[in-house]
């Protein structure tokens, strides 16, 4: 499903190796798959685009959005976009079992939102960022400023925003709402500028800026991504410089993780570039970006999770058939990625309708990859698989 993608057209455990996609039947070395599990499904309920973090205490949340399961009204799909998509949570003192009724993060006063993304700072705040559509009648779209972005027939824009919490997501305060940034041209239903936004992994340096690498619709078929620098804790952003900027190339959820040596490495989902993943490396901080450049692979929205060791693990949802979840191993300052090895964590996906991984770390050698998932068309759920890596 390309949702950012058509919003620019105009704009018992078994334990066993994993086995490489690149190497047939062999296994890659100190990774092992421990088991998949359900975090959260309700057959009453469409459950999507999950984000994880590990709290001081140990206690793992997953924030996810949430909307009404259309078919149960005698429709014939669900959207990913609805104007009853709440952002909610569930937690987790060991990453296996959970909670079963779902937190509310933010339900948006004027429509539905998206992707919860969560960042934990190191003093323990927590931020998570959304963005949301209205659903406009005929005659507002009419009088509405142009240009705007609709996925589809009155269902409009409405940009991002930015919640914090400091009591571990029991309350959470805002929205906040990013600025406007100039290669943006669309506005919002009220006929203001579009606030800044994306989905993916936001990342907290070493200096203690936040980098945040946000969409924007540059013309009326396609996106770019530009990089958002906070150094007060998330509660206010400036404009750093463009990540991926291309003529025909559409560029929009996008992850930026930090190496040990300093460099800001973005990963980049694509559109109309056969699905292919992208990276592009600032080296100075996030003042400037090289050249974005092809992976070689495909995948959709990529997530970067460093391992004690240094070295990176890198997971996405894998939207071909087979359809399922995958993962590369990177070195600790993510250049090989042109020859890591892939590895299949799930191949039973029911559609291309999956995906959106997030990993988090469980203790030194286990690693929970949260991400949504169909079997055989089934009810969308939040799934996770542990891993063992060594």
């Amino acid at each position: 499903m390309r949702r950012i993608t058509q919003l620019f057209k105009f704009i018992v455990p078994c334990f066993f190796c994993i086995a490489s996609a690149q190497a047939g039947n062999d296994t890659i070395p100190g990774v092992r798959k421990i088991k998949d599990l359900v975090i959260y499904e309700d057959p009453m309920f469409y459950s999507s685009f999950p984000s994880v973090i590990k709290r001081p205490d140990g206690e793992i949340i997953v924030a996810f959005r949430r909307a009404p399961e259309r078919k149960i009204f005698g429709e014939k799909s669900t959207n990913h976009v609805d104007p009853n998509s709440f952002l909610v949570l569930v937690r987790s003192a060991d990453g296996e079992k959970w909670t079963r009724e779902p937190e509310l993060i933010y339900a948006h006063p004027f429509g539905g939102s998206q992707d919860p993304c969560l960042l934990q700072l190191r003093d323990g705040t927590l931020i998570c960022t959304s963005y949301g559509w209205a659903f406009v009648r005929p005659e507002g779209i009419t009088s509405m400023k142009k240009p705007f972005a609709e996925a589809s027939s009155g269902v409009v824009f409405l940009g991002g925003y930015l919640l914090r919490s400091v009591d571990g997501g029991k309350k959470w305060m805002g929205p906040l709402y990013p600025p406007h940034i100039a290669p943006e041209i669309n506005n919002t239903p009220f006929g203001t500028p579009l606030s800044a936004f994306n989905r993916g992994a936001l990342c907290e340096g070493k200096n203690g800026q936040i980098f945040w690498a946000v969409a924007a619709g540059d013309s009326t078929k396609k996106s770019s991504v530009h990089l958002l620098i906070s150094a007060d804790n998330g509660v206010t952003w400036k404009y750093s410089t463009p990540v991926a900027v291309d003529k025909t190339v559409t560029f929009n959820e996008t992850s930026v993780y930090e190496t040990p040596k300093g460099d800001i490495v973005a990963f980049l989902r694509t559109a109309d570039f056969d699905d292919k993943a992208c990276i592009a490396r600032s080296t100075d901080g996030g003042k400037t970006f090289g050249k974005w450049e092809s992976m070689g692979f495909q995948g959709h929205p990529l997530n970067a999770l460093r391992l004690p060791s240094d070295r990176v693990l890198l997971t996405y949802g894998y939207r071909h058939k087979p359809f399922g979840i995958r993962a590369r191993i990177l070195n600790a300052e993510c250049t090989d990625f042109a020859t890591a090895p892939e590895i299949i964590l799930r191949d039973d996906g029911g559609t291309s309708d999956i995906g959106y991984t997030w990993p988090v770390m469980l203790d030194k050698e286990r690693v929970l990859v949260t991400y949504y998932y169909n079997k055989a068309n089934g009810t969308r759920h939040i799934a996770g698989t542990i891993l063992e890596i060594k």
